[in-house]
């Protein structure tokens, strides 16, 4: 099989734990002698911490991995996933949503059977029929608003897409169930989707290996893509380590953090093995 380009990208939030090293491993290992990367998903600047930038290094250093540099940061790039914005709103495609998230819960509350999405209940798309003239007057009035993807007039635009999942093989691509998602926010100027594919392209990764929680990510992914006209990567969504109850870990789980296991006199090894590395073949 051909070398492939991986990434590893963690948020800088909290300590890296064991599900994070699975994944860090799997996507090393997935790169197959060629390159593996490292992203840092820093563009929440409320909750991303140097520290934790700093210590998600060392663990992974720590646990023998290498990666080439430089390290691509979120928030050093906000003018490509601005531009990427840009580009979907000449295209017709974006729009800008005033409601507030009380609001839009309300109105799915009210709502007989509200639709429901992978990511919980759907946009109602109270904003979408408001004219040019409408939004204009409350943009220059002040009003705060996200900017929000018209899925149908976008999956109308792609046409047919498909993505290839090298654990579940070739599937069609369906984002239309995610309804109008968004792009962007004021406390966040890019959404986790538009970012991560810019992102891919930009590093030029050539198989993007994640939880299988991203799963279904992966159909928005894959029609952002189209419309960028950005390449489409191969996808590896791997299984997620869980705790005793059967929850998967979260950086809450500070008893399997890295930092908590280092301290414990544990090798680096010994961490390996207890994230499955000696179980993962992934080619």
């Amino acid at each position: 099989m051909a070398k492939e380009t991986t990434r590893f990208a963690p948020s800088p939030t909290g300590y890296l734990h064991l599900g994070h090293a699975y994944a860090a491993l799997f996507a090393a290992d997935a790169a197959d002698g060629g390159r593996f990367l490292l992203r840092i998903e820093d563009i929440d600047r409320t909750r991303c911490r140097p520290e934790f930038e700093t210590a998600i290094a060392e663990d992974l250093a720590w646990l023998g991995l290498r990666w080439e540099t430089p390290v691509r940061r979120q928030s050093e790039h906000m003018d490509a996933y601005r531009a990427a914005i840009e580009r979907l709103r000449a295209m017709g495609l974006v729009y800008p949503c005033f409601c507030t998230r009380a609001e839009i819960a309300a109105e799915i509350a009210r709502a007989v059977s509200a639709p429901q999405g992978p990511d919980g209940p759907r946009y109602p798309g109270t904003c979408r029929p408001l004219s040019a003239a409408e939004r204009a007057r409350r943009v220059a009035n002040g009003a705060s608003y996200a900017l929000r993807l018209d899925m149908t007039a976008a999956c109308a635009a792609a046409g047919p897409l498909a993505f290839h999942d090298r654990a579940r093989g070739d599937t069609p691509a369906d984002p239309q169930r995610f309804g109008d998602i968004v792009l962007a926010r004021k406390d966040a100027p890019a959404a986790y989707h538009i970012a991560v594919v810019v992102d891919d392209a930009a590093q030029g990764v050539t198989l993007v290996t994640r939880g299988e929680d991203l799963f279904e990510s992966t159909h928005v992914h894959r029609l952002l893509q189209a419309l960028l006209g950005l390449p489409t990567p191969a996808y590896h969504h791997h299984r997620l380590l869980t705790d005793e109850a059967g929850k998967r870990l979260a950086k809450r789980h500070d008893a399997l953090s890295l930092r908590t296991l280092r301290g414990q006199g544990r090798t680096a090894d010994e961490v390996r093995a207890l994230a499955g590395a000696d179980k993962m073949r992934v080619r």
